[in-house]
């Protein structure tokens, strides 16, 4: 029963590797894929600034209505500009300077004339006034929409998920995600009894005497737009603090005695990124965990956390060497990506693996925090079954698709070989925290860290990204037997392809350099007797006669 426990936890996260972020997953692209991918003028003309985001939330007729008021700076001239909502959004208006500015709709993407092409230099703000149904996850956060339920007593409980499928699904934006809002202020009114928890720090709740609370919250960090959050509820608060760092905690009232054990593990995990990867990065923002009707997502300040208090993936392990039991999977990896994801955002979503390879990386690195780098690394390993090796982690750029599920563990398992290929741990330490300190907020590429990667060492990291990145296959090492020597080489889909390994002789550790043609090590051993480090090297091995 163990044994199919733990294959049916690998199945559950296999199917978040491909399904959590939901972008167009074929090979023929559509206009709608362009213009949600792209960056065209009347896109990359403007830089937004600021959401207002005020909402009104009907539960019973799932429902909301509402404006988002969008400041931004003009770096073209700008006579016409694309905004994102989905087609099934009615708009009420869009409002510059007092007056409707018309507009067109094409799919999901609206472009709004300007009576007067905006200069470039200005700083301007609009309205934009709608109302709908929002579309409703059929199993959030795999499939991204609105999630209307009720808690166990009864209580309407809502929450979003969007990653991938799109903010513009609830409300509108520039749904790309090279460009962050710099502050944001959410208020949404909701049914008296009820709570809005939503990202950034509290402001405060006014009845607005209709039946409906408003509660409003801001944002003072570059935010992603997937990450700006709604989720109401019948919620409790409690707090703590790590450090500097507020940590406020919102759970249903009849869960409360069961999170206050179960989030005690937050601490011990802040003490470990804190460590290795540097302060957490929005502390002005305060970090919360609320609790959600789906598994989670990383909302940044407001992270999501449906693991229904268990250790492991929902009680599982995804590893299936036992160590993904000891912690609760969604505190560590959701939380992980407000380094990773949050504070490091891809600009294009075919470069999310700099979102989920290194965050899948930081359970690796909780676990070393708490139970050693023999845990860390054999937990990677086991991660490996997950892996399927068919497709690029880096997808398709300018067209809203994402690359293959292996962007999580492969990428985790890419990270950690390049760590052994440093050969020191001090450099890899460091070489993390500066990368974590340098893109602080930014948006980046996957050029950028693998300029930075491979900056700090003397071997030429070039030919390992490009083979684990941008092919499908891993890379073989074959191997035959001479005379008094072992023979060995490289073979793997990039051209001229060469990376350290380290294998194990006669007990011994030996860093071999193959490259793609044949070397040779003398010893006296046999080739059987070779072993490849293969906690810290993810390759295949070949040999031959």
């Amino acid at each position: 029963m163990k044994k199919l426990l733990l294959s049916f936890g690998a199945f559950l996260f296999v199917l978040i590797s491909n399904a959590q972020i939901v972008g167009t997953n074929h090979s023929v692209y559509t206009e709608a894929d362009t213009l949600r991918g792209s960056l065209r003028p009347e896109r990359s003309s403007f830089d937004v600034l600021k959401y207002h985001l005020k909402l009104k939330v009907e539960p019973e007729k799932k429902f909301i209505s509402g404006s988002n008021t969008i400041r931004f700076s003009v770096s073209e001239d700008l006579p016409v500009m694309q905004l994102d909502l989905f087609a099934n959004m009615e708009i009420d208006s869009i409002v510059h300077k007092g007056k409707p500015l018309s507009y067109n709709r094409k799919h999901n993407a609206v472009f709004i004339d300007f009576e007067e092409a905006l200069k470039k230099g200005a700083q301007d703000s609009l309205q934009f006034f709608y109302h709908g149904n929002p579309i409703v996850a059929k199993n959030a956060p795999w499939d991204g929409g609105f999630v209307w339920t009720k808690d166990l007593d009864g209580n309407p409980w809502i929450g979003v998920a969007v990653q991938g499928t799109g903010a513009s699904l609830w409300y509108p934006n520039k749904d790309h995600q090279s460009d962050e809002p710099e502050e944001t202020i959410i208020e949404v009114a909701v049914p008296n009894g009820l709570m809005n928890v939503s990202n950034g720090r509290f402001l405060g709740k006014k009845n607005l005497n209709d039946g409906f609370t408003q509660w409003s919250w801001k944002v003072v960090n570059p935010i992603n737009n997937y990450n700006l959050m709604i989720n109401i509820g019948n919620y409790t608060h409690f707090s703590d603090k790590y450090e500097d760092l507020d940590l406020d905690y919102y759970v249903l009232p009849y869960n409360l005695e069961k999170a206050k054990a179960q989030f005690e593990e937050v601490k011990e995990m802040m003490a470990c990124f804190y460590e290795k990867m540097g302060p957490y990065p929005f502390e002005e923002d305060g970090f919360k965990l609320v609790e959600t009707p789906y598994l989670g997502m990383e909302h940044q300040s407001a992270v999501a956390y449906g693991n229904e208090y268990k250790m492991g993936y929902l009680g599982n392990d995804i590893s299936g060497t036992g160590i993904g039991l000891k912690w609760d999977f969604i505190i560590i990896h959701e939380s992980g990506h407000e380094w990773y994801g949050n504070s490091i955002t891809s600009k294009d979503i075919a470069d999310m693996w700099i979102h989920e390879g290194f965050t899948s990386y930081t359970e690796a690195i909780y676990i070393e925090c708490r139970w050693g780098k023999k845990e860390a690394l054999e937990y990677l390993k086991g991660l490996r079954k997950n892996i399927g090796n068919r497709k690029n982690i880096i997808g398709e750029y300018g067209v809203n698709v994402e690359g293959s599920g292996d962007m999580y563990h492969k990428g985790a398992n890419l990270l950690n070989m390049i760590r052994s290929i440093y050969d020191d741990d001090d450099l890899w330490w460091n070489t993390l925290r500066d990368y974590t300190k340098t893109y602080r907020h930014q948006t980046i590429t996957t050029a950028d860290t693998e300029a930075f990667f491979n900056k700090a060492t003397p071997i030429d990291l070039a030919p390992v990204f490009d083979q684990y990145l941008r092919n499908p296959g891993l890379p073989t090492l074959q191997l035959r037997q001479g005379d008094d020597q072992i023979l060995y080489r490289w073979k793997a889909d990039v051209i001229g392809f060469n990376m350290p390994v380290d294998v194990i002789i006669d007990e011994e550790e030996i860093r071999l350099n193959p490259g793609t043609e044949w070397q040779s090590y003398k010893t006296g051993e046999e080739l059987d007797e070779l072993k490849v480090n293969e906690l810290e090297f993810y390759i295949n091995t070949e040999i031959l006669k």
